[in-house]
């Protein structure tokens, strides 16, 4: 069976009160539109339809790598009159005999592929299916209005602002997610009206549609409240994120992970996990993180792009992204490691220690205050506070090799290319241009000379 996913996204969301259109604002790190274009994803969908209108370049070429088809709606005359600007997109009528039509909201984020999933096996090509949910309060949801002889029978859905004060004392409500057979919406679709106290075109009016015609119209419940909640304003993205969030922490300790506080946990991305894990309060994970077997993340991380080995420890306040740290190794406190740092087993960065497109061997350590950029480092290196590798020469990035068993003193600065031989010594407060053999101490600093009877001058008294 064809699956088609149309996708509502042209609202403009005032009160979001921003200049971006609301399908672009972001929860846990990616747009509201494209959480939803990844549950159409999950779900199999052979063709996926997104309806634009507010910001619809900026809309459509945030998504465009999605592979979605684009239909305008231009102006917004409501529900049924976006799905009126999908149907050209959808199959003809010779080619959807068995395609089902899913449609979605572009500013509802979390409804699970399993609950999509499920609304279309209950469609099954020949029923309107709905997606419903039983709120405390469905303050602006459509009411759904059941036979009374019946309660499996849906009769229709009232919208929230056309009902009566008996409907709306109904606290089941209609989440705009349905499920049709694709031959039926179209038509149901192209005979809406717009007699209503908006003037608009409901969506909700082909129920109906559909009972007239003795189509069977199903209601399926959802899960739960939170896979169905839209967003509106600030404060409901604010809420639908920790909701989302917590989710996701239950999930990972349920696979074992000991979060010190779920409530102070941010996921922006994936995050595997061995096992004996401990990450500590607010903490962030950003697009794919790997923690093996025993790792301990500190209080108040940023780790992004990152895979991070068995029983290493980042300190608190640590900001790694693009790199890849070894088993056993310490990073941090207050340590920054950029794309294409890698760390060895055991190697030990400390704090105010900044690692840029660096490999540092087995137990390497940079303690304090320094700074390894384009660098080779070989194992057991030790490399003193406040030096730094100068890889820059304004227009190029060059690279700077250190031997194993180097010791650099503190307040170097390794002027790239340059060579550091095997158990070479660069003496503290040097400036090294040229390659230092292996095993020998090298320095370069300037004489010391104090200069006799040097005063040192003084400010003009002030006058009185």
């Amino acid at each position: 069976m064809a699956l088609n996913v149309v996708v509502m996204a042209a609202g403009k969301g005032t009160r979001m009160k921003s200049a971006w259109p609301k399908v672009l604002h972001r929860l846990a790190g990616t747009s509201l539109l494209q959480h939803v274009l990844n549950a159409a994803a999950a779900i199999g969908a052979d063709r996926t339809v997104v309806i634009t209108g507010h910001g619809a370049e900026q809309v459509e070429a945030a998504v465009a790598a999605s592979g979605a088809l684009f239909a305008r709606q231009m102006p917004q005359l409501g529900t049924g009159h976006a799905v009126q600007q999908a149907l050209p997109l959808l199959p003809e009528a010779e080619d959807q005999d068995d395609s089902t039509t899913l449609i979605l909201n572009g500013d509802v984020p979390l409804l699970r592929p399993q609950t999509a999933r499920a609304l279309v096996q209950a469609c099954a090509g020949r029923h309107l299916a709905l997606l419903t949910v039983v709120l405390a309060d469905p303050f602006g949801y459509g009411r759904i209005l059941r036979d009374e002889r019946d309660a499996s029978r849906v009769l229709g859905i009232v919208e929230h602002k056309d009902a009566s004060d008996a409907q709306r004392a109904i606290r089941e409500g209609y989440t705009g997610v349905m499920a049709a057979p694709t031959a039926l919406l179209r038509r149901w679709v192209s005979a809406l009206k717009n007699d209503n106290v908006q003037r608009e075109y409901y969506l909700t009016d082909i129920v109906a549609m559909a009972v007239a015609d003795g189509v069977p119209v199903v209601a399926a419940q959802a899960a739960d409240e939170t896979e169905v909640l839209g967003v509106n304003s600030p404060l409901q993205l604010a809420e639908l994120e920790r909701r989302f969030q917590r989710r996701q922490a239950e999930a990972l300790m349920e696979a074992g992970v000991r979060l010190a506080d779920p409530a102070r946990f941010d996921l922006r991305g994936t995050l595997e996990c061995g096992s004996d894990v401990e990450i500590d309060v607010n903490c962030v994970f950003e697009g794919r993180v790997t923690l093996a077997d025993g790792v301990r993340i500190g209080a108040n991380c940023v780790i992004r792009d990152a895979t991070i080995g068995a029983a290493a420890v980042i300190h608190p306040f640590s900001h790694l992204e693009g790199a890849a740290v070894g088993e056993g190794a310490l990073v941090g406190p207050f340590a920054r490691l950029r794309p294409g740092a890698e760390l060895g087993p055991e190697v030990h960065i400390g704090n105010f220690v900044e690692v840029k497109n660096s490999t540092l061997a087995r137990g390497a350590k940079a303690n304090h205050l320094a700074y390894l950029g384009d660098a080779t480092v070989g194992e057991r290196v030790n490399y003193g506070a406040g030096s730094i590798t100068a890889n820059y020469d304004g227009a190029n990035k060059h690279r700077t090799v250190i031997g194993d068993d180097v010791h650099v003193g503190s307040n170097c600065v390794l002027v790239a290319p340059v060579a550091l031989g095997a158990g070479a010594t660069i003496g503290g407060g040097s400036t090294i241009a040229k390659d230092a053999p292996a095993g020998q101490l090298t320095v370069a600093r300037a004489k010391q000379a104090t200069i006799a009877g040097w005063k040192r001058p003084k400010k003009p008294a002030s006058p009185p």
